[in-house]
């Protein structure tokens, strides 16, 4: 399986640069995965799809204002540094630009409150950058950090909390779960006042999620790590629509990726934390998710390969070419589609 066989050409005008005022006033594409039947609708009538015999899993994490800005404590230079998972109460492993300058033992200043010593090099030329600050690390983060949108997104964020889901609530991410961006508090509400139930689940999204996949065959891809967490009330509720023959709806390639990585081969969910780097591509068999709410992916991407595992890639292909012909927005602040078996008559 090559990694070609994911491309679709997008013209870069339907690259969503800013999100809608109205997030459930987005489109949404309601895509079949048994007879590949594609319908057009507005987000916000997904209620009218979902039942009281379903569980919506949302992922609950928080984007940090993760880029920071600083320079040399001995030459002044500037450099940019971008956290991207924490590895103790101080120490972070980060991005840095230029890389070149930032060797282990150099020190960078961000303001009088926050300052960071480079103390190791890791995978892929990242850093381990540990803090010295006064006061409450994440207080000073939010007072001079910037939210790390996405490098296709060239427009200014005029307010941080359009790259947060409205349940956002774990910090930790440095980039968003962005299929979750599309709710209201009003629309939640109305789809738990039809019965459906909503499970949280938590997976700290980091930047491998935009990495390029740079391998010819898929196989040979090396997965990006995230560390995720599954509290008992939470897998509690899941297992219990399953057993009941309800829908496991996953809200974002990253729900999907959580629950897959701690269900076992019994489809039986079982709840604590760890890492996963779950590569998931068409031949895999899911355990436990059984539909998708998802936005519209890169070319040749992990995540458009992921939904061609729950959706054929055929199938996916042909909607995501139907969307270029709709004009559907693209990427974060794009438009979403809905993905099930029999969703269509």
């Amino acid at each position: 399986m090559k990694t070609s066989d994911f491309y679709y050409d997008l013209p870069k005008e339907l690259i969503a640069q800013d999100p809608l005022k109205k997030r459930d006033n987005a489109r949404l594409m309601l895509l079949d995965s048994c007879s590949g039947k594609i319908k057009h609708e507005i987000f916000s009538n997904i209620i009218d799809y979902l039942t009281p015999d379903d569980c919506l899993v949302i992922n609950d994490t928080k984007v940090i204002p993760a880029r920071l800005y600083g320079s040399k404590v001995d030459t002044a230079a500037v450099v940019e540094i971008l956290l991207l998972k924490r590895i103790d109460a101080d120490s972070w492993e980060c991005l840095v630009k230029p890389g070149k300058k930032l060797k282990p033992g150099a020190r960078v200043r961000f303001s009088d409150k926050l300052f960071g010593e480079i103390t190791d090099i890791v995978t892929e030329g990242n850093r381990i950058i540990h803090f010295e600050y006064e006061g409450v690390f994440e207080e000073i983060l939010d007072e001079l950090g910037t939210m790390p949108l996405p490098p296709y997104i060239t427009h200014k964020l005029e307010d941080k909390n359009d790259y947060q889901t409205v349940y956002a609530n774990e910090a930790g991410s440095a980039a968003a779960p962005t299929a979750g961006l599309h709710f209201t508090k009003e629309l939640l509400a109305g789809i738990e006042e039809k019965g459906v139930k909503i499970a949280k689940v938590t997976l700290h999204v980091g930047l491998g999620t935009f990495r390029p996949v740079k391998v010819e065959d898929v196989k040979n891809h090396v997965m990006h790590s995230e560390f995720y967490s599954i509290e008992q009330t939470q897998a509690d509720i899941i297992n219990e629509t399953k057993k009941n023959g309800g829908r496991i709806i996953c809200v974002g390639t990253t729900s999907t990726r959580t629950l897959e990585s701690a269900a076992d081969e019994n489809g039986f969910l079982h709840a604590g934390s760890g890492n996963t780097s779950i590569f998931i591509y068409p031949g895999y068999k899911f355990k436990i998710t059984d539909a998708l709410i998802t936005n519209f992916h890169l070319p040749e991407s992990t995540l458009i390969m992921l939904v061609s595992a729950l959706a054929g890639k055929e199938n996916v292909l042909n909607a995501y070419n139907t969307a270029v012909e709709e004009k559907y927005r693209f990427f974060s602040f794009g438009d979403a589609m809905f993905i099930a078996p029999d969703i269509i008559e």
